[in-house]
């Protein structure tokens, strides 16, 4: 029995594991728990492909399980943080019970793009469309925004249904949105190569520890800035040859 080739995913296994814990904690309403089983979740998400290719092991199987463990860790999780949200939000554009689940329109989205993602060969090197992992923190960090700032403009907004189901509508959108976004998994292993994401990964980190949850927004918004100029510069540099 070949061992090696199973570590992939098995590491893929423990990020649905994780994504299944932080479900029950949700369901509990502790946030907090549920955000850092879900980027423990995405960390293991980040380096099973990264040990395919290490190991030279990569196969259809692990892109089939990769897809399947991120449907609950980066789907149903934050379409279920979205579900409490809308259920709890201030300035109500209706009493209808019925409406909170709108927020697992963020579900559809993501499952629409992970099933998208395993047959669209442009992915190979970058993304289109922002990635279900980015996408899912940004959701995750909304009720521990609310929970930790002392900023009433920020409760006000984070409250408000209207704005709830627009961030609802925006993230189904952005998921399948045709806008190149660049990688941040290491594939090839030199600086030159990885230097965009080297830099990218170190301010987040940075922005993280002087703003903490309320990084995470920011971090997600200049993740898609710099995947523009980025994309910019490449089209200007194919222009000039």
């Amino acid at each position: 029995m070949n061992i090696k080739k199973h570590i992939p995913n098995f590491i893929t296994l423990i990020n649905l594991f994780c994504g299944c814990i932080a479900v029950v904690f949700i369901a509990k309403l502790d946030f907090e728990k549920a955000f850092y089983f879900v980027s423990l979740g995405i960390f293991f998400d980040f380096f099973d492909g990264f040990f395919a290719r290490l190991l030279k092991v990569a196969g259809p199987l692990g892109l089939q399980l990769d897809s399947l463990a991120d449907m609950v860790t980066s789907g149903v999780a934050p379409g279920f943080v979205m579900y409490f949200l809308l259920s709890n939000s201030q300035h109500e554009i209706s009493t209808n019970p019925y409406l909170p689940f709108l927020g697992f329109i963020i579900t559809l989205g993501s499952c629409y793009r992970l099933a998208n993602f395993n047959i669209d060969i442009r992915q190979t090197n970058s993304f289109i469309g922002l990635p279900t992992p980015a996408n899912t923190l940004f959701i995750m960090s909304l009720p521990l925004v609310v929970l930790y700032s002392d900023s009433l403009i920020v409760l006000e907004i984070l409250t408000n249904q209207w704005v709830l189901l627009l961030i609802t509508l925006f993230s189904a959108y952005i998921l399948n949105a045709e806008i190149p976004l660049f990688s941040l998994k290491i594939k090839k292993f030199n600086l030159k190569d990885n230097t965009l994401q080297i830099l990218f990964l170190t301010f987040a980190m940075v922005l993280l520890v002087v703003l903490q949850y309320l990084a995470i927004p920011l971090i997600i918004l200049t993740y898609v800035l710099l995947s523009i100029i980025s994309n910019r510069f490449s089209l200007d540099e194919k222009t000039k040859r």
